[in-house]
């Protein structure tokens, strides 16, 4: 299937990675303003939603992202193109004047990098980061890129002591489909962004990268853009230097017999364990605790080795009541935990 092209320009990211390279290729170069790029969120927590992102958007993310990396260079898809952060890293070599190269075009991530120029960029997710670490040769290949953007999920402490020990600069995005892909880098957003938090401690998005609605959805689109500020699903902390700190999500807060446990600090615990290569955390329906909270565990640990590991630093209400271990975490195309699966394995 093609990438499909509206007669108002509106761009759909279907079909094979080197056909939507030509898609986005005539759309960034279309006179006038094209119809939006229509990009698919994830669906980690349910139904996808079709994001709709005008070019000024793209390309306001793009050049922004040239100014906190210090340059323009060519880019290395790694990631689906059908999601905004593979679209994204087709649209940042256009830009530059660079044809993307395509890893699923080479034998591996080595002879790729080989076939680039020497001012390369990349965007993975950490499971693609964790096992290149493994890989001499991918070691190797990582340290010649001027940098490496880490995206898709939260960054272990432990996975960016390795990149930083064999050389490779990482850079840990946050950002979403709505926000044109990353807007934050390394806890400072990209300039021209704003960051607020409201009350309850819900993260707010405004500037330039916006999206300007979802496709046949204007209910929801009410709902989280409102007065310029796009309303994340995200809690988060802003410190005084205006750095940021993603809680997890609001729906994250687990409700356990009549305790807030914030799923997303449990999970971080999680991983510091010497044993633990992945983890994930959710909150199951439960009869006697109204939800129970579960680890899903990817490493050699009992559930009473978790819950004293999470109790030796938070409070023993958080630990999970239950631990269900994977040979690897269920992940979506773009690289992000499928929630709706752990939630039927548990």
């Amino acid at each position: 299937m093609r990438p499909r092209t509206t007669s108002l320009g509106q761009v759909d990211l279907r079909g094979t990675t080197r056909q939507v390279v030509t898609s986005l290729s005539g759309w960034l170069g279309e006179p006038g303003e094209p119809g939006p790029l229509v990009v698919e969120t994830s669906g980690s927590t349910g139904a996808p939603k079709r994001v709709m992102l005008p070019r000024s958007a793209v390309l306001a993310s793009v050049r922004a992202t040239e100014r906190r990396l210090g340059g323009v260079g060519q880019w290395l898809v790694a990631l689906p193109a059908s999601y905004v952060a593979g679209a994204q890293v087709i649209c940042r070599s256009l830009v530059a004047g660079h044809e993307p190269v395509l890893l699923e075009e080479h034998g591996s991530f080595s002879e790729a990098a080989a076939a680039m120029a020497s001012d390369r960029f990349v965007s993975l997710v950490p499971t693609q980061l964790h096992r290149m670490l493994d890989t001499p040769a991918d070691v190797e290949a990582l340290r010649t890129f001027r940098a490496v953007l880490l995206g898709g999920g939260p960054v272990d402490p432990t996975l960016r002591s390795r990149a930083s020990e064999a050389e490779v600069r990482v850079v840990a995005t946050y950002g979403s489909a709505e926000t044109a892909g990353g807007c934050v880098y390394d806890g400072y957003a990209l300039d021209g962004v704003a960051l607020a938090t409201d009350r309850d401690g819900r993260l707010r998005v405004s500037g330039p990268t916006l999206f300007e609605g979802y496709q046949d959805n204007p209910e929801l689109t009410a709902e989280v853009l409102v007065d310029g500020w796009f309303l994340t699903s995200d809690a988060a902390r802003i410190d005084e230097d205006g750095r940021l700190q993603v809680l997890g999500r609001i729906d994250d807060m687990v409700v356990s017999g009549g305790v807030n446990v914030p799923a997303a600090a449990v999970a971080a615990r999680l991983r510091e364990h010497p044993s633990v290569t992945a983890v994930e955390v959710l909150g199951v329906p439960d009869n006697e605790w109204g939800s129970r909270v579960v680890a899903f565990v990817v490493g050699d640990v009992t559930l009473d080795e978790a819950r004293d590991w999470v109790g030796k630093k938070q409070p023993r209400s958080w630990a999970p009541r239950d631990l269900v271990r994977l040979d690897e975490i269920p992940m979506l195309g773009n690289g992000k935990p499928d929630r709706v699966r752990l939630q039927a394995l548990a």
